[in-house]
């Protein structure tokens, strides 16, 4: 059984409500009858429910009338939802008929929803920019506790399974943070520890890359990765991490035990936490493509509630992918 597959099993058990901000959009709503079809996840679609379901009919999607369609101009809980958002925001000076104006916008709605309880999680970003997408996930659902930082994380998938957990990798931050601090990068280890166990369903075995290992190379950025490693054993002490160490040392045996003895992760990683975001996003798109490996992400993390970001490119299947995995990382929260 693929990884895929094991990921959309796990989402069926766990029966998590998945928010659709984009109900009236033909993937999502594509998606949307696939996910309720196969009862991935109890799909919430965002909506007029005249043009959902009108585009609906337009597509023969004859499952849409399993999910749960919420107009968001017009429902029970709007006035609920209004004096939260103001209550939330009142040290920013929201007023009531700005929230009045917010709360109709879909990707609005779907955020207070899942401040109130009354969703697991959230996909959309098929017809939304990440800005739109995560700007009402910082205002309400905000960070989990003791994580200030927001980072995305790919679950690689190699043709060769003498690497990482058969075959099985995972990469971050490769998606959003440009340059995190030593603290941030200690935080981003320890949220991509969770992201493993949720998703990938193994136990994380972290190395914190560098271009040194094991004090080989003195540079500042090189005490950044020592200080980070040092921070994410306090925060998370039953983690298995260890750094700093290059990446041939992390993944290869023989060089692990050669340049860094004595390790339990050097030559046995199955997690890359990377320094910055170039050289994430760098590696995760080389390894694509030059071993040929499939890239499941990014799953977003260190969110209080899973809300994820589609590409605007995305396929009818990323959209149903993503969901299974927002329904298992919600399995984590």
């Amino acid at each position: 059984m693929n990884l895929l597959d094991r990921i959309k099993i796990n989402a069926r058990q766990y029966g998590k409500r998945i928010v659709l901000p984009e109900g009236t959009e033909e993937r999502t709503l594509k998606a949307a009858d696939i996910l309720a079809a196969e009862n991935i996840a109890r799909i919430i679609l965002l909506g007029s429910p005249e043009a959902i379901l009108s585009e609906a009919k337009k597509f023969n999607l004859s499952n849409i009338d399993k999910t749960t369609i919420i107009d968001p101009k017009n429902h029970p809980d709007k006035e609920k939802y209004i004096e939260m958002m103001v209550e939330l925001r009142k040290h920013k000076g929201l007023t009531t008929d700005e929230a009045s104006k917010l709360i109709e916008d879909p990707l609005y709605l779907a955020t207070l929803m899942i401040k109130a309880g009354d969703a697991d999680g959230e996909v959309a970003g098929a017809m939304n920019s990440t800005g739109d997408v995560l700007r009402p996930a910082f205002q309400y659902v905000k960070t989990k506790p003791g994580i200030s930082v927001v980072s995305g994380a790919f679950i690689m998938i190699l043709q060769d399974k003498e690497y990482g957990d058969d075959g099985l990798l995972v990469f971050a931050d490769c998606a959003v943070h440009p340059d995190p601090t030593e603290s941030e990068l200690a935080e981003i280890a320890v949220a991509t520890a969770g992201t493993t166990r949720s998703i990938a369903g193994f136990e994380p075995r972290i190395a914190m890359l560098s271009f040194s290992t094991k004090g080989s190379a003195s540079h500042p950025m090189v005490d950044k990765v020592v200080n980070a490693t040092r921070i994410a054993r306090e925060m998370a002490p039953e983690l298995q991490i260890d750094g700093e160490l290059q990446a041939d040392a992390a993944i290869i045996e023989k060089i692990g035990q050669s340049k860094a003895p004595g390790s339990s992760i050097a030559g046995n990683a199955n997690v890359l936490i990377f320094p910055n975001l170039e050289s994430g996003n760098i590696a995760y798109k080389l390894v694509q493509r030059l071993a040929n490996a499939e890239a499941i992400g990014p799953v977003l993390q260190g969110m209080a509630a899973p809300i994820n970001d589609l590409s605007r490119g995305c396929s009818v299947s990323d959209i149903v992918n993503l969901v299974a995995i927002t329904a298992n990382q919600a399995s984590g929260n």
